[in-house]
């Protein structure tokens, strides 16, 4: 198998190339990345020859030879990032898709990581694939959550119309290891800003609800969906953790580890959801017996220790480690 995944110096990204790396049909891994969230030093740890690495952008992006499967992650995934450039966010999404079918060998697989927020703030609970969700089209959330609406079109068009293989899930609230300290998500501020000595900041009241999926658990569902069970199910699938948990909970568990630390709220961020959970029905069919195992309490403890960790390295280092070899965009 010759593999691309885009965005694969990211959170989610990286834990997909290792999971990759471990298959023995992989013969090549190409990892194309931007590095505008992403970090090179998430792939550090690899020294597998298999793995090349091209910081470019995936709209950018062209081959010489087809791939057999292709991954596409590539896409901000918090309001710091896709609202500061919110044409750049569509265009990752959609116009990097558009790109990747171009680059899929004949009868080959390409698959994608939506998101929980195509339901924006869901009047129904817990979200089922089959809702459609209360999106506001044109407003300040609109470049991601439109964005991967779009392009889940684009790709089930694409299968509609020209039979390309595809398979789409929906994630919610992933948090663990490899999270940016800056970019924006609940449980990587509040660990970032508590080892700092900082207030946790909480916008709003904290009382919206998330549910907190911790990494390996969601890995362990994409590795079984993307290609282990060997499902042809195209999707959407919503794979997450059903259990809520409000935001206000978690800075309280946080803080409970820093002694001294205090909470700091701010105004609301802009149309932020009041609520969400993954309704699991069809992803307990299509992954039977999954499950997230990890508690958010353990996968807090587990970030805390990682970004304990990450804090240290990146003050004896600051410039970071180079993870493969790197080119600019140019075939590969």
């Amino acid at each position: 198998m010759r593999v691309l995944v885009s965005g694969g110096c990211g959170f989610i990204g990286s834990h997909l190339v290792d999971r990759l790396l471990r298959r023995v049909d992989v013969r090549e891994l190409v990892v194309v990345d931007n590095l505008w969230t992403g970090l090179e030093r998430n792939l550090a740890h690899v020294s597998d020859p298999r793995l090349q690495v091209v910081i470019a952008d995936v709209e950018a992006f062209s081959a010489a030879v087809p791939f057999d499967e292709i991954y596409h992650l590539a896409s901000p995934a918090t309001p710091l990032s896709y609202m500061a450039e919110p044409v750049r966010t569509i265009s990752a999404n959609v116009a990097g898709a558009i790109r990747l079918l171009g680059l899929l060998a004949p009868g080959g697989l390409i698959c994608f990581t939506s998101t929980s927020e195509v339901y924006g703030d869901a009047e129904v609970s817990p979200q089922p694939e089959g809702y459609r969700g209360s999106v506001d089209c044109t407003g300040p959330r609109a470049s991601y959550d439109e964005a991967k609406r779009c392009t889940e079109a684009v790709l089930f068009e694409a299968r509609r119309a020209h039979g390309v293989r595809v398979k789409v899930v929906r994630l919610f609230n992933v948090f663990g290891p490899r999270t940016r300290a800056d970019d924006g998500r609940a449980v990587s501020n509040f660990v970032s800003q508590a080892l700092r000595g900082l207030p946790l900041t909480i916008y709003g009241d904290g009382s919206q609800t998330r549910s907190w999926g911790y990494v390996d658990d969601i890995l362990d569902a994409l590795e079984r969906y993307f290609w282990l069970d060997g499902t042809d199910y195209a999707g959407p699938v919503n794979i997450g953790n059903p259990r809520e948990v409000a935001v206000i909970k978690v800075a309280e568990y946080v803080a409970r580890s820093f002694p001294g630390a205090t909470l700091a709220f701010q105004p609301p961020a802009p149309q932020d959801p009041t609520n969400r959970r993954p309704d699991l029905t069809l992803c307990n069919q299509i992954i039977p017996g999954w499950a997230c195992t990890v508690p958010y309490e353990e996968g807090v403890q587990r970030a805390i220790e990682w970004f304990r960790h990450e804090l240290l390295a990146t003050t004896a280092d600051a410039p970071g480690r180079t993870a493969a070899r790197r080119s600019g965009a140019r075939p590969v």
